[in-house]
């Protein structure tokens, strides 16, 4: 009896399997002179142990017929190929060629030889500096070692400073970004889907003070001084659910980088951060898929190679309110409609047939025109609808009205590179975004019906040359060309009144930058200058953007950033009833007057050690912003209705503890803020601003084992500011009287969360089964509170966060 692993000659391992399953071998001698294994006694099965054989010795094992195996030595296919550079013809050792676990690198000639088991898979060449090259078994088999050429991968400054900065696929760039690789992402507390908008929530300094994808609060700005980018384009709309779910597609978004500072003077607008996301860059050769489903919508994605040089990828998303209410499905609907006239209508006017349905469709498809040529070419359409009746009886006649709210984008771009040397590339990015917000109010009792738009659309053209002057430095030139047209219309058709605003802005733009990284690859500079020039206006405006690195001591880091940054769109809140209350923010325009070119300026330093899964990082920063808008902010308190321009003036901390385990992992991070306004036309100039969340707490844990992922989480934050009716004189001549603005506070916020995620097999396809609890402990959070006067009396009105709201996932690939 042999033990576990014990070395046996191949000969004697043959007889024993002869005798035990009653088989013969074939094989001349010498095909098996010498050779010896290690006996895996806890195979099941004479295939099992042929198959293990074949493997261990390279030895082809055939069956002929049912009790007789042939042995014959299994014939190895041989490639080979020189490994060039593009445009110098020079020769590149030590390139790095693999073919599923066969494995080589170049010689000091560029020349490989490598054993090929599997003709059908790629093989994959790499090589520092330069673009990872896939090549298949047919290109090289009948050829006498053919040059491969590699291009230069001219991103090569930007690389990784710390890996799985919170888990698992998020990582800190030298550049003072972070990135989310969501192919490698592991699970956050909450979430079984990549949802990318709620991802970036867990930086520090990142959040959203009513739980919403569509209300995030870089360093205390508000939603609309982000720059959210989906594959270079702009987008004006980022929620379904009027904000409860990202738009995103997470199977088609691989990809984001988060930028809280130092932007690249490539980047326009996003005076508070920029919000990055893409999808893979790679041609695929082979035909992925996936389907899907939670308990708010049902989802399916492919990828398919289309010819040798191009491939497609398209993910759609569909609500399954039409078919089912899950509670999950009902607690969002509930949310989004909470002290709306969606949910409470006036006097004797009920709402019935409440229906809401989203869905959103994005496509992506690259094609390798030639080596140094490539297209890539994106489209994104995104819909949500809500409808509900408006019933009275009026004169004994039961009276009904349609009432409906829909947001919509769409979006297409075009993006073409081109290589034209192994040091000069040059892209070309145009864009056309369209974002559309309507709503049909029927007013039952006075027969009216009161219709309203915002529509954003703008187009883009962009044009970039990227230059190496060699490992150290590279240079970034551009132009950049934006036209924006902004459209408001309300339109009532009893009184007959119509108002309808279209504004157009074109702005222009030059860009220049230069970045440096030692070779050590210890020191990494980035300096750049924008210049922008607002034709309608005729204003100027230059914009110096910087980042830095060094590493020291081997464990330490020390970064600066810093930018200048403006943007010419805001969003603004002219009656807490616009588009029936739920997504009542509407896009305008900057006019140079009372609504000014917001401009926005920062700078922040930070300090890092990592070491043996220890990771501490602590940030310090300070930023200004100005040319705000009153409406801009949201106020519900003495300054709803009046219009004001001003500033806000932002100084905080951040820190981030976090230390790895093995497959355990936890993070504890912790932000400082003093966020305050400056208003001079207000009865009070200086007072804390509304998003000033002075102190937020985060504590979360991941663990994996094997196929199992879990993660909990718990989030704490003081609440937001707040404006209290004077106790002792809370109303005079219908009009409320206010204490000092924001001088009191929401009760403080908690929230723990919990998520699971297994990973198996169905029918050899791989499988996800995930369950997640939002809110486990139910906790009631006050998220929101404003006073109406109603009959004499001042009424506090009340808005919650969500309650506990489970969630469950499954998705099959194929």
């Amino acid at each position: 009896m042999y033990s576990q692993n014990e070395e046996k000659p191949l000969a004697e391992v043959i007889s024993f399997l002869e005798v035990k399953y009653k088989v013969q071998f074939n094989y001349a001698e010498d095909t098996v002179k010498g050779l010896t294994v290690k006996w895996n006694t806890d195979l099941k099965s004479l295939d099992d142990s042929l198959a293990y054989l074949q493997n261990a010795t390279s030895l082809l094992f055939t069956r002929i017929g049912a009790h007789v195996i042939s042995i014959k030595h299994n014939p190895v296919k041989i490639l080979c190929g020189t490994i060039r550079d593009m445009e110098t013809r020079a020769l590149l050792s030590v390139a790095t060629i693999q073919m599923g676990d066969e494995a080589t690198t170049s010689d000091e000639k560029g020349v490989f030889e490598l054993q090929v088991k599997d003709t059908s898979k790629p093989i994959v060449i790499r090589y520092l500096g330069y673009k990872t090259t896939y090549v298949t078994y047919n290109a090289l088999k009948d050829r006498d070692c053919p040059d491969i050429f590699l291009m230069p991968n001219f991103q090569r400054l930007t690389e990784v400073l710390i890996s799985n900065y919170i888990v698992n696929g998020i990582n800190k760039i030298n550049n003072g970004s972070f990135d989310i690789d969501f192919s490698k992402f592991d699970i956050l507390p909450g979430l079984i889907e990549a949802d990318v908008l709620q991802s970036v929530q867990n930086f520090p300094g990142v959040q959203s003070s009513n739980e919403t994808v569509s209300n995030i609060n870089i360093r205390g700005g508000t939603h609309d001084q982000n720059l959210i980018l989906w594959d270079g384009i702009k987008m004006y709309q980022s929620g379904h659910f009027f904000g409860l779910i990202s738009m995103y597609n997470p199977l088609i978004t691989q990809y984001v980088s988060l930028r809280k500072n130092g932007s690249s003077a490539v980047f326009s607008d996003g005076v508070s951060g920029t919000i990055d996301m893409q999808s893979s860059k790679r041609v695929n050769s082979k035909f992925k898929g996936m389907l899907g489903a939670n308990l708010t919508n049902v989802n399916g994605y492919i990828d398919t190679p289309v010819g040798k040089t191009s491939s497609i990828q398209i993910a759609a998303r569909k609500s399954i309110g039409d078919f089912v209410e899950t509670p999950t499905y009902k607690a969002f609907f509930d949310r989004i409609s909470q002290n709306t006239e969606v949910a409470n209508n006036q006097m004797n006017i009920t709402n019935s047939d409440k229906s809401f349905d989203f869905h959103d469709m994005s496509l992506r498809w690259l094609y390798r025109i030639t080596e140094k040529d490539k297209l890539r070419l994106n489209f994104i359409n995104v819909h949500n609808r809500l409808i509900f009746n408006e019933n009275a009886n009026l004169n004994n006649n039961e009276e009904s009205r349609k009432s409906s709210l829909s947001q919509q984008s769409i979006a297409g771009a075009i993006n073409y590179e081109r290589d034209w040397t192994r040091r000069l590339q040059t892209v070309l990015e145009i864009y056309e975004t369209d974002y559309k917000l309507q709503s049909i109010n029927a007013n039952i009792l006075d027969a009216q019906r009161f219709l309203q738009e915002n529509i954003v659309s703008e187009t883009s053209t962009k044009l970039k040359m990227n230059y190496a002057i060699n490992e150290r430095f590279q240079f970034l030139n551009g132009y950049h060309f934006i036209e924006t047209k902004v459209t408001n219309l309300d339109d009532v058709d009893s009184p007959l009144f119509r108002s309808l605003v279209s504004e157009v802005l074109r702005a222009h733009a030059v860009f220049s930058e230069i970045g440096y990284r030692s070779l050590s690859g210890k020191t990494n500079l980035n300096l750049g200058i924008r210049y922008n020039y607002l034709s309608k206006f005729h204003k100027q405006l230059l914009e110096p953007r910087f980042s830095f690195s060094h590493k020291f001591l081997n464990y330490f880091t020390w970064e600066v950033l810093g930018e200048f940054k403006h943007q010419n769109t805001s969003q603004v809140i002219n009656f807490q009833s616009d588009f029936l209350g739920i997504e009542k923010r509407r896009w305008q325009l900057s006019n140079n007057n009372d609504v000014p070119v917001i401009q926005g300026k920062q700078v922040s330093t930070g300090i890092s050690y990592n070491k043996k899964g220890w990771l501490l990082n602590v940030d310090a920063y300070y930023k200004k912003v100005t040319g705000i808008t009153s409406q801009s902010q949201g106020f519900q308190n003495q300054f709803e209705f009046v219009k004001s321009t001003g500033s806000y003036e932002v100084k905080g901390g951040e820190l981030l503890l976090r230390k790895a385990i093995h497959s355990f992992n936890s993070w504890l991070s912790y932000s400082y803020m003093d966020n305050s306004y400056f208003f001079k036309d207000l009865s009070v100039t200086r007072f804390p601003s509304n998003y000033d969340i002075t102190h937020m707490v985060t504590f979360g844990t991941a663990y994996s084992l094997n196929k199992l992922k879990v993660s909990a989480g718990f989030n704490w934050y003081t609440g937001k500011p707040t404006t209290r009716p004077l106790i002792d004189n809370s109303f005079q001549d219908n009009v409320i009287n206010y204490g000092a603005p924001n001088s009191d506070r929401l009760r403080d916020y908690m929230r723990l969360d919990f998520s699971a995620m297994y990973d198996f097999k169905i029918w050899n396809n791989g499988a996800v089964l995930g369950v997640s609890v939002w809110n486990v402990l139910d906790q009631e959070n006050e998220i929101n509170n404003f006073y109406r006067l109603r009959n004499n009396t001042v009424n506090k009105v009340e808005q919650y966060s969500l309650g506990i709201t489970p969630n469950m996932v499954f998705r099959l690939a194929f």
